[in-house]
């Protein structure tokens, strides 16, 4: 039974080894400068399908609204590319916020829970639901399914754990 153990164990060592997936170290890149909402706003399923978009050429680097002008700075300054202002239509940046439930209100279908990508709704069927807010990306993907309205977005305030300064702004005129 030992050798047996021994046995299998060293082959599925082998072929750990053997059949190792190696991934791109650009993708981890430029997946670890997203801001992993996987709000899906670049068409993109999550930020790491994004990412690797960038990589393959197949999205441009400026297509995520969560993470709006800082983050396509990063990404350009990473592939070494100009910056691009946002595209449009993935939406525009806003500051952060994170979903409310109005737990009166909830009447606890479940649907919300389903469509948060991050799991940041705690509830169970026929229950009323809360928010796990310190895991709340602000994607918004819970509000549609909500039959109730129950969900409201609120703007995360900034407090002395969350505050930085502004990026600033490039200026063409020189004064």
């Amino acid at each position: 039974m030992v050798l047996t153990a021994v046995i299998l164990g060293a082959i599925l060592g082998f072929a750990s080894v053997y059949f190792q997936v190696n991934e791109n170290p650009v993708v981890e890149q430029i997946n670890a400068i997203l801001p992993q909402t996987q709000c899906g706003q670049c068409t993109f399923p999550g930020c790491k399908p994004y990412a690797t978009a960038i990589v393959n050429g197949e999205a441009d680097i400026n297509q995520c609204p969560p993470g709006g002008e800082a983050t396509i700075q990063a990404l350009a300054n990473l592939l070494g590319v100009d910056a691009k202002p946002l595209n449009p239509e993935n939406g525009a940046e806003e500051r952060p916020t994170v979903a409310f439930i109005d737990e009166e209100t909830c009447i606890g279908c479940t649907l919300c829970i389903q469509a948060c990508p991050v799991d940041a709704i705690l509830g169970a069927a026929k229950q009323m639901h809360t928010i796990i807010a310190a895991e709340c990306t602000g994607c918004d993907l819970c509000l549609p399914p909500c039959p109730v309205d129950c969900i409201d977005m609120i703007e995360v305030k900034s407090d002395l754990q969350s505050w930085h300064w502004e990026q600033p702004q490039n200026s063409s005129k020189v004064a």
